[in-house]
């Protein structure tokens, strides 16, 4: 995450946290996916850029071995106070300070969608690196017909098609298992960060690590 976008979400974090910080403001499928998902991750999970750690409590309460991640303190503040069982921490996801082979899954739900595309690389290695071989990622994104910036309601974001985004995750070491589209967002005028709520077209990969190089 840059400093801008850090400032961006800082500037606006109450108002984040109110409208679409809590699970019920994820859409059903979505919700479905991702349990689904963690729950067959072999090992524990990192909720990489977790924003108010909603999802990482959702998985925590699922029975699922998670820790969240965000570079916004407030969300992270937040987050400690609303689940003090559930371990959160500030930092990047471009420089995690977890060692390598750490995780059996990574999520990386909307948290990419800031990246611009030549620095995506560097949070792919980073998930790769902490990842144990075989480990999955599941990353939700923005689709659009091509890569291209648009006008977030917080900061500029990215659209990816997914064969472009498939492309960057095979050049990371992940071999892709699934691929997922839907339109349509959730309630709330400030989106999670890259959610939505308009009809805008929503995507998820799942991938593996691959266990040789």
């Amino acid at each position: 995450m840059t400093g801008d976008v850090e400032r961006s979400y800082s500037q606006r974090a109450a108002e984040y946290i109110e409208q679409l910080g809590s699970m019920s403001s994820a859409h059903p499928s979505d919700v479905q996916l991702v349990t689904t998902w963690a729950e067959g991750v072999d090992g524990p999970v990192l909720d990489a850029g977790c924003g108010p750690g909603q999802w990482t409590a959702h998985l925590a309460g699922r029975g699922v071995v998670a820790r969240g991640v965000d570079a916004v303190g407030a969300f992270v503040d937040h987050a400690r106070a609303s689940y003090p069982s559930v371990p959160f921490a500030i930092g990047s996801i471009d420089a995690l300070t977890d060692p390598a082979d750490s995780y059996g899954g990574v999520l990386a739900w909307y948290s990419l969608i800031h990246h611009e595309p030549a620095a995506l690389r560097g949070a792919l290695d980073e998930f790769a690196r902490v990842l144990r071989p075989g480990g999955r990622l599941l990353v939700g994104f923005f689709v659009g017909d091509e890569v291209e910036a648009f006008d977030h309601a917080v900061v500029t974001a990215y659209r990816w098609s997914v064969d472009a985004l498939t492309a960057e995750l095979e050049e990371a070491r992940f071999d892709v298992v699934e691929t997922h589209t839907r339109t349509g967002g959730r309630p709330g005028s400030v989106p999670r960060r890259g959610s939505g709520s308009g009809p805008r077209p929503h995507g998820a990969i799942l991938a593996e690590l691959r266990r040789h190089p």
